[in-house]
Formats: structure tokens, C-alpha cells, sequence
């Protein structure tokens, strides 16, 4: 790593629990100032980088006017609030979380960086209810004399061992380059990630003090499972926590974790290999074998705990999350994954080094 890299300082807005600002740390950035309004997500920032004063808890908007201190920074990073464009929400356009992308613009405009990213669900940039809203953050991107583009990428192309898509979008001052620079660099920073069952088993022997039980929701299955063709879709279960596919990647891990939406693990096919009980469960359910109602569920069933939840967005194993463990889980489930991040903020640094 160069010292001029080194040198790059970052405004981190939306900081959550820090997983957008290791991946930019990692690359070098020097994080100068960072906002967040949630308390826990805020406190579990600060505790993870004891010497940083950087961290401002509150409102953003109460900041405006303090972040012009800060004018001509190297990059303002963030990830609003998705809630507002999400599939998973109810995708309202008046929802106040669906506007805070434009508080994250007008910090652009009083600090006036060399380049910002903004980081969001990509529904934003796939879905045509939210073409004005895309449209509008280019152009008025522009209007502040920035290259902005976007782009939709999937986690699991940047070592993140999880099926989790989401959009960048990416702006440079003119008179430095243009947008697609970035998304040139992004192409060259691709890696594999480890497989799913490799991740779970080096957070640690489940339930032991190194890989504590941190959801304790019981597992109970559907009476009316909806079924579909591959066991870890569909709705075998209550509540909306989906099997793991311990062969393959992770469904995107929600925020909403830490009751009965936790993802399930069979541990003993984690441990000792074989048949997930669920294929099992499938087939015979599919070849009318068995009905839900005559079936048990074995002990072996347990939910995803909060460890390995942040071993599977990449957080660094030792990370650690403050607040009531829903509120752990949360700020997992919300974070940007950290080797995704990484990527970006290599990328930012490419381009303005």
C-alpha cells in the first residue's frame, strides 16, 4: 500500500455498523468524520475503532453545516437507508427512508469531494418504479459537476459467500475522470469466495463460548409448506427463515434476523457431512412420502448465529456488535458486505491515485 493512499481522507454517512467503512479502511482511507443515527450500530463503530474520534451519532441533517469543514475531501461514501426502495419493503416513494439520498447528495454538494458512493438494494436500479428517482441522482449528480453512473453487482463475485445483489453508484468531479473508470476497476478486483459450509465451520463449535447460540426461535414446519423445486426456496417452515444450502451460497441475509426469519442450519450434516435434512424432507414431501403433520423435527435444526452471521458479510472474525442481540443481528443483515467493500473502495483509490 502506497503512503499516498495512505493520505485519501472518506466522509462515511449511513455508517451502521462499519461494514462499507473496513472495506475503504482496508484500502487505505483515512475515515475523517461518520454519521449514524442508530445508537447501537453507532456505539458498535466506535468500540470497533477505539483511537477515532470520527464518529457523529444523530441526524445527519444536524451535520450539514459542520461537514463544510471538510470541503474537498477525497470521497463521500455511504448507503442510505433501503427500506424505501426495497422488494422486501412496501416500496412506498413517500417513505422518509426513500429521501435520504438526497441528504447524502446535498452533503455532497457543501463538501464538494473528489468522488462519492452511494451503495443501495438493487431494486433501485432494476425496478421501473424508481427509473425518476435513478434518473434524478445522476442528473443532479451532474448538476454538482460530477461523471455519475451505476451499476448492479453481485457480492458473490467479490469473495462474499452470500447471494446478495445490490447497485453502486458511482460520481467523479469531471476534471478528475469519468464514472466508468471506476466500473473498469471494479471488473479487475473479482475473487471467490469460500463455500458456505467453510465459513460456518470456522466461526467455531456451535453453542460453545468461541460460537455462541444467539437466536433461540424454534423450528417448526409448515402445514401448508409451499414447495418449490429446490428445498432452500420455496416455504418449508414457519416464519420466513429458509434452510441453508451448506454446498452453495447464502440467500442474502436480511435485517429482519434474529427470530423466526434467522436462517436454519442442519448441524449435523455441518459436522459430520451427508444429506441436509431438508433435501430429505423435500423429496419425500414432493413424492407424497410424508406429510408436514406427521413429521418431527430433529434437534439437529438450529438457527444462524450472530458470529457466523458476520462471518458471512466478512466482517473480520472479532468484530464486535453492541446492543440486544436482535439489534446484532440488524446491523449484520444491514451492513455492506466487507470484501464487497473492499473492492469498491480499491477501486476509488485506483482512480484518484
Amino acid at each position: 500500500m502506497s503512503n499516498n493512499c495512505e493520505q485519501l481522507n472518506a466522509i462515511s454517512l449511513f455508517s451502521g455498523a462499519g461494514g462499507l467503512d473496513i472495506g475503504f479502511e482496508d484500502a487505505g482511507f483515512n475515515i475523517v468524520f461518520a454519521n449514524e443515527i442508530d445508537k447501537n450500530a453507532a456505539e458498535t463503530w466506535r468500540v470497533n475503532r477505539p483511537g477515532s474520534a470520527a464518529m457523529h451519532e444523530g441526524d445527519l441533517l444536524d451535520y450539514v453545516d459542520l461537514l463544510s469543514e471538510y470541503k474537498g475531501a477525497d470521497v463521500v461514501f455511504g448507503g442510505p437507508p433501503c427500506q424505501g426502495f426495497s422488494v422486501a419493503g412496501k416500496m412506498n416513494p413517500d417513505d422518509p427512508r426513500s429521501k435520504l439520498i438526497w441528504s447524502f447528495l446535498e452533503v455532497v454538494k457543501q463538501v464538494q469531494p473528489r468522488a462519492f458512493v452511494i451503495e443501495n438494494v438493487r431494486a433501485l436500479a432494476r425496478l421501473s418504479r424508481w427509473r425518476e428517482v435513478r434518473d434524478s441522482i445522476v442528473s443532479h449528480a451532474s448538476d454538482l459537476g460530477y461523471s455519475c453512473e451505476f451499476e448492479v453487482y453481485s457480492a458473490s463475485d467479490y469473495g462474499v459467500p452470500q447471494s446478495r445483489e445490490r447497485v453502486v453508484f458511482f460520481g467523479v468531479k469531471k476534471e478528475h475522470g469519468n464514472a466508468r473508470q471506476f466500473f473498469d476497476l471494479m471488473e479487475q478486483k473479482k475473487s471467490e469466495p469460500k463455500r458456505l459450509k467453510e465459513v460456518l465451520l470456522s466461526a467455531g463449535k456451535y453453542g460453545t463460548e468461541q460460537n455462541p447460540q444467539t437466536c433461540t426461535s424454534h423450528v417448526s414446519l409448515a402445514k401448508h409448506p409451499v414447495l418449490r423445486k429446490s428445498p432452500y426456496a420455496g416455504m418449508l417452515v414457519n416464519g420466513a427463515g429458509r434452510p441453508m444450502n451448506l454446498e452453495g451460497a447464502a440467500h442474502t441475509l436480511p435485517a429482519s434476523m434474529g427470530g423466526n426469519k434467522t436462517p436454519i442450519i442442519d448441524e449435523r450434516a455441518l459436522q459430520e457431512g451427508g444429506e441436509n435434512w431438508f433435501e430429505t424432507y423435500h423429496r419425500r414431501l414432493i413424492a407424497g412420502e410424508t406429510a408436514p403433520t406427521s413429521e418431527n423435527v430433529p434437534d439437529t435444526l438450529r438457527r444462524l448465529t450472530v458470529k457466523e452471521a458476520a462471518l458471512l458479510q466478512t466482517f473480520p472474525d472479532g468484530y464486535k456488535f453492541m446492543g440486544p442481540k436482535t439489534a446484532q443481528y440488524k446491523q449484520i443483515g444491514n451492513a455492506v458486505a466487507c470484501n464487497f467493500a473492499r473492492a469498491i473502495g480499491e477501486s476509488v483509490a485506483g482512480l484518484l491515485l
